[in-house]
């Protein structure tokens, strides 16, 4: 992470965190298991991972919006909240 963001972000664990719940809601929404996601391209491994608030990438980040059909925007919108410094 540069000097600039790190000293502006002082919590990106809960931002990562939030979006591992918000993705596994998601999910149990549309009926998918775990399992389910290796037919959509992720090992069981790295979707636990996901949901469990492990830092993605943003290759990661649109193919699970791909996936779901949803706009990246959507999906991390208020995501942000309280992890900034004042």
């Amino acid at each position: 992470m540069s000097p600039l963001i790190s000293s502006i972000v002082v919590d990106e664990r809960k931002f990562f965190r939030a979006l591992g719940a918000r993705i596994k809601g998601l999910r149990k929404g549309q009926g998918y298991t775990q399992e389910d996601m290796i037919s959509l391209g992720f090992s069981a491994r790295h979707w636990q991972q996901i949901e469990a608030g492990r830092p993605i990438t943003l290759r990661t980040l649109l193919k699970i919006c791909d996936n779901f059909g949803i706009q990246a925007g959507q999906l991390i919108a208020g995501l942000d909240r309280g992890i900034y410094k004042k």
